[in-house]
């Protein structure tokens, strides 16, 4: 059995036998209190009765970026023994931290992405700091507070100042204690700034640095150190740390790195096949390669452990929404035109965190993050593709950052250019439109309210889709045609609208395809309208020429039709696309606009997404496949969402307000005459209200619902159009 002496810089001693590469190796531990007398002589006495000697926390060189010092006392006992090799992890441990690093952020997709990274401390972590580093472009170093006990001050730590730092950091180290070098946990003589550890969503280096002189309160942080005891793992848990990463590899069987990179070099070296070879990185290359290691990512509370992460981008319908924010009452104050278009440059900020989800079939958890660009849909529309891209390119950080795998886009964010592509390429979680999910919301909601209002047989009907060329519009008219037949295509894209009807006609043969680039011609022989464009300045259809009890599905947003408009019509019913309740006891930490629990269908398909797992590219561009929609409905059986009621301008429709529609749709089919008259009212009372196409205010006035999503989900029955065959 291999023996290996480990001299570190507590107190006591014990034996322990491990199991590690196949052989058994004893490990005797002796601590020296920092007594470098006592180090020397145990070194002295072990030197040729050990196959290794481990200096655990006594570095023989201080490494803090391109610098480079040798510690006097560590350089000493490096150089002690005459026959055993003395060893203090400084050759594998850089390369074990890059490696380890790599293999948890496999076992954890966007453990460290984005996050604000704190090296407690960078001295002899040079491999950590530069594995953390490929992963977020936010890094600092906790040294100038730890060792020197500096104040906080802009570009203390930072990597700016580091190079110009790391030498004089080194040359007042090079004779310090090795308890200064690595600190014990313990209470520290001086109390150091918390502000860099409440910053950082990372803490990395050592454990007992982390415990000595981090703050009390660690709720929600990372930490990632070499090794870690159970006593460590308790103290991080009572401090609410969320997860701990240990990167050296195991050798207890139970997955958690408790030895530190001293120990695991010392038994690589008892264990190199030829006990002559040098004590380089090269020698060990072979052994390490051996090693079936994961580290270890242990969830430190219960709560948090499982949950699968989304994020969802939203934004002001308005400049309404901007002055009723609470942050932003005072912008009331100022001018429109100034306020809107000053907000629109503003960084993407985080809302509120989404909590509460669970799948009642698999039991998995979900949790996600609300996050709001300042730009409404006509400064993004003012302005190049390119504006919203880089916001929605930081958004996606801040997702990452937040611990979030995919990323749904919200309203006007989702159609914007390429509608998705050009995000997804460049961001590095997935992305979803969220309009799968928003077609089967918009053909079940448009099912359950055309038989509400007493259509027994859509077959026999005529739908009209407007905005058929687009992306959530396109589909819907070719499933529509699989389930009605009778068509009527409206867009201002002639030649993409020829394009669509030879792919319905193809696909649904019998089928009658009508195209047409306005709605009025059409309008009176329509049962049901689904309109979904991103029109602005324009009235999109005329609501008065409607035929009486019509159904008019509003899937864009911001809306088509407007509560002015649709008042002048009391027998047509307008609603909004379906909305859901997403399983568990869903909280979205903000007032999206919506009763407790319901969700709009493009957020609703990215959390079904992350409920699933499926972290891919999902719903992209402009041409939503018809698979892709089944399939988002499959997920929503399996995990058991629910269709919420139908609602119209921010309400649910009731049955009193169904009946009402009926019995007065049924009297102007009876009266001709009448409803001749009502149609002509209503035309003249038209012309007097303003085209207000997406810019009108939420029907109930709430000052915190900020735009979201074009749709909901889909429900129970959406097989009726789904699943009807060709």
């Amino acid at each position: 059995m291999k023996k290996i002496l480990r001299i570190h810089l507590n107190q006591d001693e014990t034996k322990k036998v491990v199991h590690f590469l196949d052989q058994e190796i004893e490990i005797h531990s002796i601590g020296c209190q920092g007594d470098n007398g006592l180090a020397e002589r145990l070194i002295s006495e072990y030197d040729g009765q050990v196959d290794a000697i481990a200096l655990d926390g006594m570095p023989n060189m201080l490494e803090l970026g391109t610098a480079r010092v040798a510690h006097v006392v560590g350089e000493k006992l490096a150089q002690q023994a005459t026959q055993t090799p003395v060893v203090n992890g400084r050759i594998i441990r850089a390369g074990l931290e890059r490696w380890g690093v790599i293999l948890a952020d496999r076992a954890q997709p966007g453990i460290f992405a984005q996050k604000h990274i704190l090296m407690v401390p960078g001295v002899c972590h040079n491999g950590l700091a530069q594995a953390l580093a490929r992963r977020s472009s936010s890094i600092r170093y906790a040294d100038p507070v730890i060792y020197f006990a500096l104040p906080q001050f802009p570009g203390v730590g930072s990597p700016m100042t580091l190079e110009q730092a790391a030498g004089p950091t080194l040359e007042q180290l090079k004779e310090a204690p090795f308890r200064r070098i690595k600190p014990q946990p313990g209470d520290p003589g001086t109390p150091r700034a918390a502000e860099p550890f409440q910053w950082a969503d990372v803490l990395a280096g050592d454990i007992g640095a982390i415990r000595r002189y981090a703050p009390a309160e660690l709720k929600r942080k990372t930490v990632v150190v070499e090794c870690a005891s159970e006593e460590d793992l308790q103290d991080l848990r009572q401090r609410g740390a969320s997860i701990l990463v240990t990167m050296m590899p195991s050798l207890n069987g139970d997955n958690l790195g408790n030895w530190s990179a001293a120990v695991i070099e010392a038994i690589l070296v008892a264990l190199r096949p030829n006990v002559n070879a040098p004590l380089t990185e090269d020698t060990y290359l072979d052994l390490m390669a051996d090693i079936k290691w994961t580290p270890a990512v242990r969830y430190l509370q219960p709560a948090d452990a499982g949950i699968n992460k989304f994020a969802f981008v939203i934004h002001p319908l308005n400049i309404s929404f901007i002055h009723k924010h609470q942050l932003f009452r005072w912008t009331r104050y100022l001018p429109d035109d100034l306020v809107e278009r000053t907000a629109a440059y503003m960084p993407p900020i985080y809302l509120s965190r989404i909590t509460g989800g669970q799948s009642p079939t698999t039991g998995q958890k979900i949790e996600g993050y609300l996050i709001s660009l300042a730009a409404t849909p006509r400064q993004m529309m003012q302005r190049g593709e390119r504006f919203t891209y880089d916001r929605l390119n930081k958004s996606a950080k801040i997702a990452e950052r937040l611990g979030a795998r995919i990323m749904g886009l919200g309203a006007f964010t989702s159609v914007v250019g390429d509608a998705g592509i050009t995000v997804a390429h460049e961001a590095d979680i997935a992305i979803t439109s969220g309009n799968s999910l928003t077609v089967a919301a918009t053909l079940e909601s448009a099912k359950q309210a055309v038989m509400r209002l007493g259509v027994q047989d859509l077959t026999r009907g005529k739908v009209m889709i407007v905005g058929a060329t687009g992306s959530i519009g396109s589909i819907c008219a070719r499933l529509l045609a699989q389930a009605i037949f009778d068509v009527v295509l409206v867009s201002i894209e002639p030649e993409r609208l020829i394009e669509l009807k030879r792919l319905i006609q193809s696909e649904t043969p019998g089928a009658t395809v009508a195209i047409a680039t306005r709605a009025d011609e059409y309008l009176p022989e329509c049962d049901l309208i689904v309109t979904a464009t991103s029109a602005f300045g324009q009235r999109v259809i005329d609501i008065t020429r409607c035929k009486p009890g019509a159904v008019i599905c509003d899937v864009a947003r911001p809306l088509d039709i407007n509560p002015a408009e649709a008042e002048l019509r009391p027998d047509v019913l307008v609603i909004e696309s379906g909305e859901v309740l997403i399983p568990g006891d869903i909280d979205f930490g903000y007032d999206i606009g919506l009763p407790p629990k319901t969700s709009y269908a493009c957020l609703a398909e990215t959390a079904l997404l992350a409920m699933e797992g499926r972290f891919e590219d999902y719903t992209l561009g402009r041409n939503i496949t018809i698979e892709r929609v089944k399939e988002i409905y499959h997920l929503f059986k399996k995990h058991q969402f629910q269709l919420a009621g139908l609602r119209s301008f921010g309400g649910y429709v009731t049955e009193e307000q169904f009946q009402e529609k009926v019995e007065l749709a049924q009297r102007y089919r009876d009266d001709p005459e009448l409803f001749a008259r009502v149609q002509a009212e209503a035309a003249e009372k038209l012309k007097a209200i303003p085209i207000m196409a997406k810019g009108v205010k939420a029907a109930n006035g709430s000052g915190r619902k900020w735009l979201l999503a074009a749709g909901g989900l889909v429900a129970v029955g959406t097989g009726w159009l789904l699943g009807r065959k060709r």
